[in-house]
């Protein structure tokens, strides 16, 4: 099944996969609502879908359709490379994520993988997980809930003292808590904590 917005698109699409005589097309849909009526009504095995659609996005579609239908291999294809979308595509449930500029022989070989139960990323995609997998978390990542309360009261610029009476907890653990929040932002001293958790909007 192909699924895209694009009339010309979905017509490339076909045109492509019409010089192979193994592929068998079981219908094609414009938004991820069609696609699933579709899913319905016809025996699928492998779905090229678009994330970006009217009615029902890529995303909604291959969650609704892998619940649905888990047999059902999903290569997400689409124009984008942004990381929300490649995460978002893949932990929704699609096999692979390829972007449009694929080629007939690419695209054949990544529905053939799929049938197989193989992922088949784009260089670009599987470049931009590397990325998200080697940044550094954000500052403040990590911090509790309470040295989030503490950090907040820092922000509003009160003393140790006036925060241990606000959160009513003693004073050395109000010493603690802050010595573990500059250790955690990376900072020297409470000014520098309380621009980085402003910088990052960590409260």
């Amino acid at each position: 099944m192909i699924v895209d917005d694009h009339d010309i698109v979905r017509s490339g699409l076909v045109n492509m996969l019409d010089t192979f005589d193994e592929f068998v097309l079981a219908g094609e849909a414009s938004n991820g609502e069609q696609a699933l009526h579709l899913c319905d009504a016809h025996a699928v095995d492998i779905i090229l879908m678009d994330l970006v659609m009217p009615v029902m996005d890529g995303i909604t579609a291959i969650r609704h359709i892998r619940a649905g239908y888990p047999d059902v291999k999903i290569i997400a294809l689409t124009t984008f490379e942004e990381e929300k979308l490649v995460q978002e595509a893949l932990q929704a449930g699609a096999i692979s994520y390829l972007l449009k500029n694929i080629s007939v022989d690419e695209l054949s070989r990544a529905i053939r993988e799929a049938h197989a139960g193989r992922a088949v990323l784009s260089p670009e995609a599987t470049q931009v997980l590397i990325s998200a997998a080697t940044q550094p978390p954000p500052p403040g990542e990590d911090l509790t809930q309470r040295e989030r309360e503490v950090l907040a009261l820092l922000v509003q610029g009160m003393s140790n003292r006036a925060i241990s009476a606000e959160l009513t907890i003693s004073h050395s653990t109000v010493k603690n808590h802050v010595s573990s929040i500059l250790s955690k932002l990376g900072a020297a001293n409470r000014a520098e904590a309380v621009a980085l958790a402003l910088n990052h909007k960590l409260v």
